[in-house]
């Protein structure tokens, strides 16, 4: 009878379990120095080696030939476990056995001596023990607390916090981590070549991620695989695992990124005749976000992404253009719809319904949104702008690099691709340009509004207002200039989509539009390169105001 992987590979040595070597070591060094507690406690997601580890110590403990700590797996001993013959060594499943009569039956079959003369310890593995009942936990206190010598209790269990602290402080704990997708993929492409298939890097990356750090699931879909095809790719895994190709998400989070609510639509639809599962996409999309907020929320987030290069520079790309409110506000929408699909609710509807409220982000009824919003609202009508219901602010401003500024201003964009006048409106925009430097900078004047400008921007672009940070921007009629010792805010203006932010901040708080351009002052205001709050104080002075620094 063929043998799933989970239990041909479930380790026999504690030098096989991957990923726990804090416990490992711990456990062999208490064996090799015969410093063996009466009670353990094993507790960890599932998956993780928790009952693996727990059968080896049984064994380990008994074993007559132990080395270094791990049972030699030849002895008597050894081959009565691994056949199941050796009777001192029970397993109990709590979820099953939750009342006190079944701990009492545990209790009085403790109390004898092993039942075969060459076994040290009656070994007692108690599986998910949450789930025993209080009365049965009250009964367990007290042989817990004094144990005949031959008798050893190892607790496993996935929730340690149902547990009575009476329990807890009579045994000796270890906490199993989750096993990183590093050593799991090692470990899956050795068992996968052991089995005459081929695993790529990439698939058992993958199948680590899908397995969320327990190593059974990602045995079992390793399964599945070979069972589909001896070359495992990174499809194989998406089809056996029903995941959505990592195109379309990053089609879907760019329809979402752009509020093109009809797009995600058609390619949920698309998603649904391929048979994809919804509530897995919904899990998918979320893990999506959530590695857009770990990029743009830490310097070095790559350690904590499970992805190849290309994904996470596409990931990258993406996270540009998008806020982490908006990537907050998308990740809990999806986590309502993905609870709500496991509470019977139709999936395809559900995700659906979630995707529309997240292109459409006023329909949100969170505080901080709607007083978001209102207080835009009221910055946009006390400068005069048309507020639509449907519709973003229009302007009629062309982008950066189609502006001309006066020609004895340096700017780096004209040098790198000077405009080429195609229509009328281009023409008059080049013609105006042409106004001499000196007049443009004797009627130039701080924009005090600035900051607050980058604030509604911040909003919208945080990307975009990161790199006006430390700018300065001045007014001169129908021409804002910015002051920038980088090239990157000029640079980043060139897309459409950050340009298109800057332009609705500054209309929103000015309730202008202004010509943007770089500002670049020459002669004596390039040496002086004055601040402009300096250069207000000395106004405010010489206008008879007295101005206190500090």
């Amino acid at each position: 009878m063929y043998q799933v992987l989970y239990r041909k590979w479930r380790p026999q040595y504690f030098k096989d379990v991957v990923g726990q070597e804090h416990i490992t070591t711990a456990l062999k060094n208490e064996l090799v120095s015969q410093r063996i507690n009466h009670a353990y406690l094993f507790t960890g997601c599932r998956g993780t080696g928790k009952t693996t580890c727990a059968k080896i110590l049984a064994k380990a403990v008994n074993c007559l030939n132990s080395q270094n700590g791990d049972p030699c797996g030849q002895c008597e001993n050894c081959r009565d476990f691994a056949e199941g013959k050796l009777y001192d060594v029970v397993e109990i499943d709590a979820a099953s056995n939750t009342g006190v009569d079944n701990i009492r039956t545990i209790i009085e079959e403790a109390m004898q001596l092993p039942s075969n003369p060459n076994v040290k310890y009656r070994v007692y593995i108690i599986d998910e023990v949450h789930m025993l009942s209080g009365g049965a936990f009250n009964a367990l206190l007290k042989t817990l607390e004094e144990p005949p010598a031959h008798v050893l209790f190892i607790l496993a269990t996935t929730e340690v916090h149902k547990l009575p602290a009476t329990i807890l402080s009579r045994c000796q704990r270890f906490d199993f981590h989750r096993i990183s997708p590093e050593n799991m993929s090692q470990r899956l492409c050795y068992i996968a070549q052991q089995e005459g298939a081929s695993l790529s890097v990439d698939a058992a990356l993958l199948i680590a991620s899908v397995a969320d750090g327990a190593f059974r699931d990602a045995l079992s879909i390793l399964d599945r695989c070979i069972g589909t095809s001896l070359e495992i790719t990174e499809q194989v895994v998406r089809e056996v695992s029903g995941l959505a190709n990592r195109d379309y998400l990053f089609s879907l989070g760019n329809s979402l990124k752009e509020r093109e609510c009809a797009e995600a639509l058609i390619t949920i639809d698309k998603l649904y005749k391929d048979s994809k599962d919804m509530a897995q996409l919904c899990r998918e999309l979320i893990s999506y976000f959530r590695n857009l907020m770990l990029i743009k929320t830490l310097k070095e987030p790559r350690e904590l992404l499970v992805m190849s290069n290309e994904e996470y520079s596409q990931s990258q790309q993406q996270a540009r253009y998008i806020s982490l409110g908006e990537i907050i506000y998308a990740m809990d929408v999806l986590q309502i719809a993905c609870d709500r699909m496991s509470r019977g609710n139709n999936s395809r509807t559900e995700l659906e319904m979630a995707l529309i409220k997240i292109c459409s982000p006023e329909m949100s009824q969170d505080l901080q949104s709607i007083l978001d919003r209102l207080s835009s609202l009221e910055r946009k009508l006390r400068n005069g702008v048309t507020v639509t219901a449907e519709s973003k602010p229009t302007t009629t401003e062309q982008p950066i690099e189609n502006y001309t500024v006066p020609e004895s201003v340096p700017s780096d964009t004209q040098q790198q691709s000077k405009p080429i006048v195609t229509n009328p409106t281009q023409e008059r925009a080049r013609v105006h340009s042409s106004a001499s430097l000196e007049e443009i900078m004797k009627s130039c004047v701080p924009m005090l509004q600035w900051q607050e400008v980058l604030d509604v921007v911040k909003k919208e672009s945080r990307s975009v207002a990161t790199a006006f940070a430390k700018t300065n921007a001045y007014t001169s009629g129908d021409y804002l200039l910015i002051e920038s010792d980088s090239e990157l805010p000029f640079s980043m203006l060139k897309s459409q989509h950050q340009r298109e932010a800057m332009r609705s901040a500054i209309k929103e708080v000015t309730g202008r539009v202004y010509k943007l351009g770089p500002y670049k002052p020459t002669g004596d205001k390039a040496k002086e390169k004055t601040d402009p709050l300096k250069s207000l104080a000395e106004k405010l002075e010489s206008g008879g105001v007295e101005v206190t620094t500090e």
